[in-house]
């Protein structure tokens, strides 16, 4: 995942949070809206709820990886949004993609 694909400003989070359309499953909440301009951006939310520092980069270096092996699957001129939840941290890599790849194709 490149820098310029990254959602970083709050309001933006806000904004999407608030008037995307989302679907969600015992590991992830995805947020998505349409956008204007040509390109797909992303942003990963994870409460400090889930764990020390460690665990929560550790999520977040897990889900960029499984959205760069999955580009085909995020439509073009969309905003994401993948809010982490709790229940992650006790599943392994593979789990965590088929679940996130099963939230994308709905």
């Amino acid at each position: 995942m490149k820098r310029e694909e990254t959602i970083k400003k709050r309001d933006v989070f806000n904004d999407l949070i608030k008037n995307g359309h989302y679907v969600k499953n015992n590991y992830f909440v995805l947020y998505s809206s349409f956008k204007e301009d040509d390109g797909i951006k992303y942003g990963i939310a994870i409460s400090k709820k889930v764990g020390k520092a460690y665990l929560r980069n550790r999520l977040k270096r897990q889900v960029r990886a499984i959205i760069d092996n999955n580009r085909n699957l995020f439509q073009n001129k969309h905003n994401y949004i993948i809010m982490i939840r709790k229940s992650c941290s006790e599943v392994k890599f593979k789990v965590l993609e088929q679940s996130l790849i099963e939230l994308l194709t709905r």
